[in-house]
């Protein structure tokens, strides 16, 4: 396991290089009281063990890693009383940006019902040390969103099919949920853009005339990223005390693919373990502590290794 570990602490390192700014600003020890973390399961530590759905985290979590402070996931029974004013976690594989993404799975926690679900934490935390001093705990906290993915690989399947008129009701609808965790009194948000989502073993063996990443939805992950990035920029100027971060997931997970062999992995292009597909990517591994172990391959299938070990 210490050999993996020291791959992820460097992908880790090339991530907080890649986001100077974000981490300059906000990741000093003085700044950083709490951490809140919204997503899908880039960033899960186990709320969808919790509810009824086929998208269960398959990568080992923070405990297994040897990581002791964390964001709790917050649907774990134990995360109550003092545990959080310290953060928590309410990221749902299968999640997206829309209500209606991920539906195949089953049960997901959407980022609306996530941010509902911090409203609930807020009211806890004031009625444990009161609203003004709630109030300045989480205006220091940092506030991780890492979603959008997931909306970008189903809008192949979207009722909506226009390409422009999707991207516009996915921005307008984010921009409403950023803008509402501002009002909860967040003002340290980081937000991820969309990965090279084409690039995953899953899209590149459903799509069987792709030979390398799917280009439709790696320019849709682009054409994305660039609205994203001129929201964040709109909301921080917008929003008084506000600090809007955009960390350029797609240019992270670009490099880690086309130079794997630098993080110390053998492939890039297929699943850490094969079940069925060309490069084993229809099914996913039951379990990416088996990925631990090979060492070989960055992906469990359906995506890349995930941010909850990268930071």
């Amino acid at each position: 396991m210490g050999t993996i570990l020291y791959k992820l602490i460097t992908i880790c390192s090339m991530y907080q290089i890649l986001a100077i700014p974000f981490w300059s600003y906000i990741c000093s020890a003085q700044n950083v009281s709490v951490f809140f973390v919204f997503g899908d399961s880039l960033v899960e530590v186990g709320n969808n063990y919790y509810i009824n759905t086929s998208a269960k985290p398959r990568f080992p979590n923070e405990e297994e890693l040897g990581f002791k402070n964390y964001a709790p996931p917050h649907l774990a029974p134990n995360t109550t009383g003092d545990l959080i004013l310290k953060g928590v976690n309410y990221a749902s594989s299968g999640s997206g940006i829309l209500n209606a993404t991920g539906a195949i799975f089953g049960e997901r926690i959407c980022m609306d019902e996530q941010i509902r679900d911090f409203a609930k934490t807020r009211q806890d935390i004031i009625s444990r040390i009161g609203a003004s001093a709630a109030r300045r705990l989480l205006r220091k906290a940092l506030f991780l969103v890492a979603i959008g993915d997931n909306d970008i690989i189903f809008q192949e399947i979207s009722t909506t099919r226009n390409t422009n008129d999707y991207l516009d009701n996915l921005v307008s609808k984010f921009k409403s949920q950023l803008t509402k965790l501002y009002d909860l009194d967040a003002r340290k948000i980081a937000v991820t853009s969309s990965s090279p989502v084409g690039c995953i073993p899953f899209e590149r063996d459903l799509h069987l005339s792709a030979h390398n990443c799917v280009s439709s939805l790696n320019n849709l992950a682009k054409l994305y990223n660039s609205r994203l990035k001129s929201l964040l920029q709109e909301l921080t100027t917008k929003l008084s005390g506000s600090k809007f971060v955009y960390i350029n997931n797609y240019a992270i997970f670009e490099d880690i693919l086309q130079n794997c062999r630098s993080y110390g992995f053998e492939k890039a292009d297929c699943a850490c373990c094969r079940v069925i597909g060309r490069r084993g990517g229809l099914i996913p591994c039951g379990s990416c502590l088996e990925f631990a172990q090979t060492e070989q391959s960055m992906s469990s299938g359906i995506h890349s290794i995930p941010l909850n070990q990268l930071i």
